[in-house]
């Protein structure tokens, strides 16, 4: 007798693997088109006709602009903190060697990619747009400042760190990185050659000022 496929193993008709695709293409024209013209100017239509679709079809995915900008953010952010919390679990290194490779994590998977842009947008339009920046905040700035707060009580916790307020300096180290993404999609395109900054070494130098303000000097008590 001739065998059959399982359904398991038959691969999907090409007209259904183009719709299980629609989303993620969506997401990524979106995501261009709102760090290149921010949220207010972003148009739904020109979305859908960036990822080569109608505009019905972006509708059958995404409800709502706002709902397409927060699928946005989810897919280039929010999906990345379980990763880096559980890369957290597991750091065999000092806290001072984990403040490092968080900063460059964060460089490398966010601050080097058009996602960044994402701050400046949040920063520029928030205070136009109450539902957007209640969301950035409850799934982008809350976990990101609980994750950064953890490694510097860690650091703490082991006596490598002094005892400082962690909710405030949770902002050293923030605004250090805000910094670098603000200056990339600001400033940084239009400065001459002598002035632009060197991702590596701003990173390299702001983690070294950071962790030299934490540490816990020589016969200091806890």
């Amino acid at each position: 007798m001739l065998s059959h496929p399982s359904p398991a193993t038959t691969p999907a008709p090409r007209r259904e693997r183009r719709k299980q695709a629609r989303p993620g293409e969506l997401i990524d024209a979106a995501l261009e088109l709102f760090v290149s013209k921010g949220f207010a100017a972003t148009r739904v239509e020109a979305v859908a006709q960036k990822a080569g679709v109608s505009k019905g079809t972006l509708f059958l995915y995404f409800a709502t602009k706002e709902e397409l900008f927060k699928a946005v953010v989810r897919h280039a952010i929010v999906g990345r903190f379980a990763e880096w919390n559980a890369e957290f679990d597991s750091f065999p290194g000092s806290t001072a060697d984990m403040v490092r490779y968080a900063m460059r994590s964060w460089w490398d998977q966010v601050g080097n990619t058009r996602a960044s842009g994402i701050s400046k947008l949040i920063m520029s339009e928030a205070s136009n747009f109450p539902e957007i920046a209640t969301f950035y905040d409850q799934e982008v700035i809350r976990p990101g400042n609980a994750l950064i707060g953890r490694i510097i009580q860690r650091g703490i916790d082991r006596g490598e760190f002094r005892c400082v307020d962690v909710h405030y300096a949770v902002y050293s180290v923030l605004s250090a990185m805000m910094f670098l993404a603000m200056w990339k999609h600001s400033f940084g395109p239009c400065m001459p050659a002598a002035e632009k900054l060197d991702p590596d070494a701003y990173l390299h130098h702001v983690a070294d000022v950071i962790i030299r303000g934490l540490q816990r000097t020589e016969g200091a008590s806890a």
